[in-house]
């Protein structure tokens, strides 16, 4: 299932890389983008597992940016 979800305070392109590469390691990711320029994160995700998933991808993404907050 792929979904799009607002990302807030996310501050450079190289954070998002990070978040890009950190995301796609969580089992159940089949694609992730996370662009610094529209402020989206993007994630083709397994569907049953998608709010595991999400949780996931917030920890992560706090982890490398703590200020940023995706819009769920």
């Amino acid at each position: 299932m792929k979904k799009r979800y607002k990302m807030i305070d996310l501050d450079c392109a190289n954070c998002a890389a990070k978040m890009e590469d950190a995301i796609r390691k969580i089992d159940g990711v089949n694609e992730v983008s996370v662009s610094f320029l529209s402020q989206k994160l993007t994630i083709d995700a397994d569907e049953s597992r998608l709010d595991d998933i999400m949780s996931q991808v917030v920890k992560v993404c706090k982890r490398v940016e703590p200020d940023c907050t995706i819009v769920l």
